[in-house]
């Protein structure tokens, strides 16, 4: 429920407070007192979109606070939980509107956005203003109407879902047939490639190595011969053996030289072995440069191929064996696509299937929904002095969507026999008024929490039609709270709380303010609503019989 307005610098109001109660409380006044002002100021705060330029003349920035109590089950204590706002039994709006244009929301002192603003508004407030804000008289928000009235919300999130499903089996069909004629197109490039890949089976890392033995081979050629050599100059009839020579003849003499010649020979064993080392790498070198010229020639086939092959596909030598898996794949691909499109074909049959019969459940829903819709609307359409007149919810067939395949109208008949249309090309601006109040009340049926604020909802209408449409609004006000913005003596008198809003000039502004009526304030204002600028004592008379003798009381 909506306790209070803190209104600062906005339009033509300097600082405003209002604390609202249960019930049904009226906010009356001349035409351009500023009635509407507040209604934007609550907007504002509510992060509505509306007008921009709401500060006051002469003011830096404009603000309004609201604060509201929150039942321990009211929907607003999740929007807050999945902002990550503080809760509690009471929730206050802030919201600044700098001179440049600049906003800045706080939500119980926690600043937020606009969005989260207007997620906490639809739990808090439902407004109907003279300008309807929530597609009532638009065709195109009929559906998600009587979906809220019907509480369809479980059929629809499956109906949602079944959509999204058959969309991406639609894609997936789409893209495989799409992908198996572009491979059928490309099947004998495919084949004669996939061929020549398979017969050469190139590896990886692999031409490294054929350059590598190729580079070796030819380079043995040149240098064999020269190693050839240097092993005969360090072999047995080489270098080893003028060493040996050199041992025998110091070890003939070395007993004479008094051990002169020990450190020598040890040292000519130690270069024997060394050379014996060196001899036998040379002749493992020598040996693996033996090579089979016809060798030389298969390497170079085979590395020509190889690179050939990867410029013909222009990709590195290294890639073409994962090039051959990727072609590979891709025939298979082909030589299996009809398996795949019968498998997508079945998974879209199954899709639309599915779809079908959620699309029929909450039709069926709907369909449902219309019937206690429209007995609700002939309930409600009584009090309201229109028994005569037929309100009926059309639900037809529509393109399918995610939600669903029907297109639903609001539409009356004024009068028997008359023909039906849509609501606002048949209604009359009462009727019109009267059936919207209808309409509002069965849709906020099943939200008590809500603050219901009407804007001019009589307009159009005058006595006895008047009086039927305020106590349509007292009565709804017995278990909600309701504020009503009227120019109605009828509807102002059925108030349980009467507020009148005022305009008075201060220096060079004009001020609006707002005025809590006590019951003698009460009479004079509902007889200058009957009467105009001069307050008779007949009007007054015509007041306090409008307010049923209540003058006395409080108001």
């Amino acid at each position: 429920m909506l306790r209070g307005l803190d209104i600062r610098d906005m339009l033509i109001i300097d600082r405003l407070v209002l604390e609202f109660q249960t019930g049904l409380n009226v906010l009356t006044g001349e035409t351009g007192a500023g009635k509407s002002i507040l209604l934007d100021s609550l907007g504002f705060v509510l992060g509505w979109r509306g007008r921009a330029d709401l500060v006051r003349e002469g003011a830096d920035q404009g603000e309004v606070t609201a604060w509201f109590d929150l039942p321990p089950e009211h929907a607003a204590h999740t929007v807050l939980e999945e902002a990550g706002l503080p809760g509690g039994p009471e929730l206050i709006l802030r919201r600044v509107n700098s001179r440049d244009g600049r906003k800045t929301a706080f939500v119980n002192d926690r600043r937020t956005s606009g969005d989260v603003l207007r997620l906490l508004s639809d739990t808090l407030v439902e407004l109907h203003g003279q300008h309807d804000d929530r597609g009532l008289l638009n065709p195109r928000g009929h559906r998600q109407l009587l979906d809220e009235f019907g509480a369809t919300e479980a059929q629809r999130d499956k109906t949602r879902q079944a959509w999204i499903r058959l969309q991406a089996a639609r894609r997936d069909l789409a893209a495989a047939e799409a992908g198996l004629e572009a491979l059928r197109g490309e099947e004998d490039f495919l084949r004669h490639a996939a061929e020549e890949l398979e017969a050469l089976a190139p590896a990886e890392g692999e031409e490294a190595d054929l350059d590598a033995r190729r580079r070796l081979m030819q380079a043995a050629e040149r240098i064999r011969s020269d190693i050839a050599k240097a092993l005969e100059a360090i072999g047995g009839s080489g270098a080893e053996a003028l060493m040996s020579d050199a041992m025998r003849w110091l070890h003939g003499v070395s007993d004479q030289a008094e051990g002169r010649l020990d450190a020598p020979l040890e040292a000519l064993e130690r270069a024997v072995t060394a050379l014996a080392e060196a001899e036998q790498g040379v002749e493992d070198c020598l040996r693996a440069m033996e090579f089979d010229p016809l060798d030389l020639e298969t390497t170079e086939e085979r590395l020509f191929a190889i690179r050939a092959l990867a410029r013909k596909h222009d990709v590195l030598p290294d890639d073409l064996s994962d090039l051959g898996r990727q072609l590979s794949a891709r025939l298979a691909a082909l030589d299996r696509g009809g398996a795949d499109l019968e498998r997508l074909r079945a998974d879209l049959s199954a899709a639309e299937e599915a779809y079908g019969q959620a699309a029929a459940g909450l039709s069926d829903a709907r369909k449902k929904a219309a019937v206690r819709l429209d007995r609700a609307m002939a309930s409600e359409l009584a009090p309201l002095k229109m028994e005569r007149a037929v309100f009926a919810t059309r639900i037809t067939d529509a393109e399918p969507g995610p939600e669903g395949t029907d297109a639903v109208a609001f539409r009356v008949a004024t009068n028997p026999g008359a023909p039906a249309g849509d609501l606002n090309k048949i209604a009359s601006g009462g009727e019109l008024s009267r059936f919207l109040l209808a309409l509002k009340v069965c849709l906020t049926a099943n939200a008590p929490d809500l603050t219901l604020i009407f804007d001019e909802i009589d307009r159009g209408v005058g006595g006895a039609t008047a009086d039927a449409v305020g106590r349509r609004l007292a009565a709804l006000a017995g278990d909600a709270q309701v504020l009503v913005v009227t120019h109605s003596p009828q509807v102002a008198a059925l108030g349980g709380h009467h507020w009148r809003v005022e305009k008075e000039l201060r220096g060079k502004q004009t001020i609006s303010t707002v005025v809590p009526l006590d019951a003698a304030e009460r009479v004079d204002e509902i007889a200058r609503m009957l009467s105009g600028d001069t307050v008779t004592e007949e009007a007054r008379g015509a007041a306090r019989a409008l307010l049923g003798g209540q003058a006395g009381a409080p108001a």
